[in-house]
């Protein structure tokens, strides 16, 4: 069983930016962020997998992700923050190998974190 922590999130105004942070409390092969606005689906905005980084293709330039290994920790740089960024993001993991898009992909979920961009 993996537990995850997510924090980071926050109000910031339109072109600012937030870095998430999301702690595993176990080894994982892969973490990912999505986020869900509401009334719509929760979309896949990034993920780390075996060492190689994915994104979302309208996210990617704006948002990147890392981890440090030594933390079981991954973060996701939000830059260039726009309105329609705003949802409540979530991180979430898996320990095996796989595809990393979707969320049914992944066993572990973290409670999920609020960022909302003013205009």
């Amino acid at each position: 069983q993996v537990q995850l922590v997510e924090s980071g999130g926050g109000l910031v105004q339109a072109g600012g930016s937030l870095r998430l942070s999301c702690a595993a409390s176990g080894r994982t092969f892969a973490m990912g962020w999505f986020r869900q606005a509401p009334g719509k689906e929760r979309e896949f905005a990034a993920a780390w997998s075996g060492g190689g980084t994915f994104y979302a293709a309208s996210l990617k330039g704006r948002f990147t992700i890392s981890r440090d290994n030594a933390k079981n920790t991954v973060y996701l740089q939000m830059n260039s923050l726009k309105p329609e960024d705003t949802a409540v993001y979530y991180c979430a993991a898996n320990i095996r190998a796989g595809v990393v898009s979707r969320p049914s992909d992944y066993p572990y979920w973290g409670q999920g974190t609020q960022v909302t961009v003013s205009s």
